[in-house]
């Protein structure tokens, strides 16, 4: 029973470690799944073989032992009839065919053992056969399953390590820290733009203090100020 072996150990295989083996694990579902049946089927040809051969032996038995009493009754005759020289052949023919008969049914016995242990061999085999085809879907889902905890328990080893709030906090200064640069450069241009006006209001008053006494020196009226209307007066 070489097929029922091969089959035998195709079952009792885990079969989530030969999906994980597999480069397409529904395709190899799919390839045991045929193995299984094609096996099943070469199983059962060879169970039917054995239970033809069992029932050949049992034939053989029944008719060895059939014909050892019929020499039996052969040698009862003869010794009825006075015929010693017949009743010795004839018991000595019994006793080949119960010998026969004996060897036969010893043969039959450990026939029939191994079509029932090959019977119900075969039987494991059909359900666990039902069974792998009703679950196909079942058992691609436990295996997708099983491989995405595994990508994620990798995931997580991998980044164990890593302290994602003090990147956080890393990439924050950076961020403030461009932030002040900014408002710097941005402080600068201000500064020099106030700066430029003030210098020219600085030199406006400038030439307006030099005027007046440049008026002052020379004698010359001054000029009223700007802040201050001239009076005028009457009469």
């Amino acid at each position: 029973m070489g097929i029922l072996n091969r089959i035998s150990t195709i079952t009792r295989s885990n079969i989530n470690a030969i999906l994980d083996s597999a480069e397409d694990p529904e395709k190899m579902l799919d390839q045991l799944t045929r193995d299984m049946r094609d096996g099943i089927t070469q199983a059962r040809t060879e169970v039917a073989k054995m239970i033809a051969d069992e029932r050949e032996l049992q034939a053989n038995a029944e008719r060895s032992q059939q014909l050892a009493d019929d020499w039996h009754r052969k040698a009862e005759l003869a010794v009825q009839k006075g015929s010693e020289d017949l009743a010795r052949e004839a018991l000595h023919r019994k006793i080949d065919f119960a010998n026969n008969a004996k060897v036969y049914g010893e043969q039959w016995t450990a026939q029939h053992a191994a079509v029932e242990k090959a019977k119900n061999d075969l039987h494991d085999l059909e359900e666990k056969y039902d069974g792998a085809v009703r679950n196909r879907e079942a058992l691609l889902a436990r295996h997708r399953r099983a491989k995405a905890q595994q990508l994620v328990a990798k995931v997580a080893a991998a980044t164990s390590a890593f302290d994602p709030t003090s990147e956080l906090s890393r990439m924050e200064d950076r961020i403030r820290l461009e932030e002040a640069r900014a408002a710097a450069t941005s402080e600068l241009q201000h500064d020099t733009t106030e700066d430029r006006f003030a210098k020219l209001s600085q030199n406006s008053e400038l030439d307006d203090e030099l005027a007046k006494l440049k008026l002052k020196v020379s004698g010359a009226p001054q000029l009223p100020s700007p802040e201050t209307p001239a009076t005028t007066s009457s009469g």
